[in-house]
């Protein structure tokens, strides 16, 4: 084992000052909020680029203001709108701007739908008159204003609507929208889920055209969940969900015309067979789409420019991977609709600049290092700004290049994680930092040089207090893990003492692409380690193969195989870590949630000899059982590689546990289904082997709500306790 240190970060607290702050973290302070930090909530860059807008809502009042600010003196200049002054609404706690910023829509009620998708009432704003308008009586999705502001488009029981707002008249735009059948304009489960939109529909700069995407669910298997409630009898709540190799939604591109009323199906001069529509844009000119198509395996991608005026496309760009290719909202149309475009192709993701017919004009950035955000372009001073890990793979720093890929620079200068708002005319932005050692601030930075011209908020009231408890520093390293330097942290107890031993307990997520080891502000799973490394835990993280930021080569061995190298490398790892000296190899758990719980079940069965204890929460335990998208994209479907899904599921492995499972699951799993844990119990048992479980009723993915989070970890504790910590001091009687 080869065990680099290249940085130690210990927080607020020095060694003289561990002792004398003995404040113990209680899990009841991690989930009653104590340690949340404070933000700038719904964030927004005026035209002008002078100013910006927050929303500011009163705790005690629950009045909501949309506040604007200098950019230069950070001086609130005034309130564009409160709540307290529009007797149409009690309040609201979103907004959005039109594109003209003479109207706001006002988010007053919000019911989810799915993880991004929400049902809502929404109002609009006019700033000049101070008019409201409810944009409809029912509760509707994704509602969006043209570019003129004269109009609205929204969503209805799967069927699209266009609102005038001079005469108040509203055009039904689809009539085939059908529960389960049918959808237009609103993604459906899976392109939610995985490809991260709900709204499948776009304005043209004109305001006269909308296109969007409809979706034919006849085909897709349904899934059923009981809803257990309050009531008598529990309810079910059915949905179409493509679990791999199933039937997915059958997608079509449409064009509605508001002047006209006519709605119209868009092609391409392509035939494609099972293939996804994963992004749709108009470029700056009015008559003209952008779309981009994909095929199921994912790893082919085609940007199609579609002219509305003569109905015909042109094959802009083609791009194809011997893995996947990841869909961005990395397209950006210039002026003559040249366009910037993010790509993988090289290796690591960088940035391209190509002409409006597609062809190559240079590569704007390059090296062994990955963008991970594109921020925008300054046309007047011919400038891409974005942010990449080329200052460390744990590390995130904001950047600015000429658009030939010259002139770069850093424009953040402390080490941490760093992450940018820009001004409409790129004149400030600003970053938000954070590190392990320093919970998040704002400040306005110059966007020419990076400077920091002045501080807009901190979090020091919550540094203040976190300095008043035991905290130990979160130490970050390389191990050397079957030939690769794969980044790791751990917490050590405050007190820790290298003659003796401890158990060790590691958490891992390890999806494609994910990243943990990451050099910023503490989670709550961050305070719960750190309560345990009081309590006398070791507890570690390492990002093995598959893991993000590190290379496409890196990310992508897991090709075909989710679930064999990341388990390799965890297992590595706890040997390694097991044959310190201060570590004691008998004691070893490990623990992940969905991703994560899949691979803290397989480190428990397959590293039966390594890891005494496992958490499992919301696992998948077969690759059979989740969606055609994400689970396709890194194994094809289970009728072209059934050993790729079998040889790796734990639910194929349970004859191979030993040690003690605690198995967690919610009910109402709208995403991993509760059919994971029970199928995997029932393996369980039919293997003879005892174990522990959890389910929560009607909790979805994220298990919340009310006390569940301080149940949840409650229960870890106690069994983490029960299983590994039997030897420790605070555990004695």
């Amino acid at each position: 084992m080869k065990l680099r240190h290249f940085i130690a970060l210990v927080g607020f607290l020095t060694t003289s000052l561990i002792y004398c702050q003995d404040k113990q973290i209680t899990l009841n302070e991690i989930w009653g909020g104590e340690f949340r930090t404070e933000g700038m909530q719904a964030l927004h860059s005026m035209n002008n680029g002078k100013q910006y807008s927050v929303l500011n809502v009163d705790r005690q009042t629950r009045n909501a203001t949309i506040d604007i600010y200098d950019y230069k003196t950070l001086e609130k200049v005034k309130t564009l709108v409160s709540s307290a002054d529009i007797a149409e609404i009690q309040g609201f706690f979103d907004y959005s701007f039109s594109t003209d910023e003479s109207k706001i829509i006002l988010t007053t009620k919000s019911t989810p739908v799915f993880r991004r998708s929400t049902l809502g009432e929404y109002y609009i704003y006019d700033i000049a008159s101070k008019n409201v308008t409810k944009v409809s009586d029912n509760l509707v999705q994704e509602p969006t204003l043209s570019p003129d502001a004269t109009k609205i488009a929204y969503g209805f029981q799967n069927n699209l609507y266009v609102k005038d707002l001079a005469s108040g008249n509203v055009e039904q735009m689809t009539f085939d929208g059908e529960k389960n059948k049918i959808i237009n304009g609103i993604t459906d489960w899976v392109y939610e889920e995985e490809f991260g939109f709900v709204r499948a529909f776009d304005w043209n700069a004109n305001s006269n055209q909308i296109a969007f995407i409809r979706f034919d669910e006849t085909e897709v298997p349904e899934f059923s969940m009981d809803v257990f409630g309050s009531g008598l009898y529990q309810t079910q709540q059915v949905f179409k969900y493509p679990k791999a190799g199933e039937a997915n939604s059958k997608v079509s591109l449409h064009l509605y015309n508001t002047n006209t009323k006519t709605l119209k199906e868009l092609t391409v001069n392509k035939s494609y067979q099972d293939f996804y529509i994963p992004r749709l844009e108009w470029t700056n000119d009015a008559g003209v789409l952008s779309v981009q198509f994909m095929n199921r395996h994912q790893n082919e991608l085609d940007l199609w420019r579609l002219n509305t005026k003569n109905n015909t496309s042109d094959l802009v760009l083609a791009e194809k991977d011997k893995a996947y290719i990841d869909a961005t909202f990395n397209l950006t149309f210039l002026k003559d609709n040249s366009f910037i475009w993010t790509s993988e192709k090289d290796g690591y993701n960088h940035i391209y600049y190509h002409a409006n017919n597609g062809k190559l004009i240079n590569k704007v950035t390059q090296g062994n290092w990955e963008v991970t955000d594109y921020y925008g372009f300054n046309e007047k001073e011919n400038t891409i700004y974005y942010q990449s890990v080329e200052n460390g793979s744990t590390n995130r720093d904001v950047y600015s290049i000429k658009l030939n890929g010259k002139n770069k620079k850093r424009l953040t200068k402390l080490n941490g994680t760093n992450s940018a708002s820009f001004s409409a005319d790129f004149t400030y932005f600003i970053n938000t930092f954070s590190s392990a050692a320093l919970p998040q601030k704002y400040t306005l930075n110059s966007a020419k040089t990076g400077e920091v011209l002045k501080l807009i908020k901190d979090n020091d009231k919550l540094a203040q207090k976190v300095n008043n408890y035991v905290m130990s520093k979160k130490e970050f390293s390389t191990i050397t893990i079957n030939g690769n330097d794969l980044n790791m942290w751990m917490i050590k107890p405050a007190n820790f003492d290298a003659t003796k031993t401890y158990p060790l307990f590691m958490y891992q997520y390890s999806g494609p692409g994910s990243q943990q080891v990451a050099n910023r502000w503490n989670s709550a799973n961050d305070y719960w380690y750190q309560m345990l490394a009081q309590q006398g835990y070791i507890v570690a993280c390492v990002d093995g193969r598959g893991t993000g930021f590190k290379g496409a080569d890196f990310k992508k061995v897991t090709q075909n195989e989710l679930g064999k190298y990341e388990i390799e490398d965890q297992i590595s790892a706890a040997k390694a870590l097991g044959a310190l000296p201060y570590i004691d190899a008998s004691r070893i758990g490990i623990w992940g949630w969905s991703y994560g719980g899949f691979m803290s079940s397989n480190a428990l069965f397959k590293g039966n000899a390594v890891f005494k204890m496992a958490i499992a929460v919301a696992p998948v335990t077969s690759w059979r059982f989740y969606d055609t998208i994400y689970t396709e994209r890194y194994m094809t479907t289970p009728q072209e590689n059934p050993s790729g899904y079998d040889e790796n599921s734990p639910i194929n492995h349970v004859d191979k546990l030993q040690g003690d499972f605690l198995l967690i699951h919610g009910s109402g799993d709208d995403n991993v289904h509760l059919q994971n844990t029970m199928r995997m119990v029932e393996a369980l048992i039919q293997a003879n082997k005892q174990f522990e479980w959890m389910i929560y009723p009607d909790k979805n993915h994220g298990i919340y709500g009310g006390n569940t989070r301080l149940h949840l970890y409650s229960k870890m504790t106690n069994f983490l306790n029960k299983t590994l910590g039997d030897k420790l001091e605070v555990n004695k009687e």
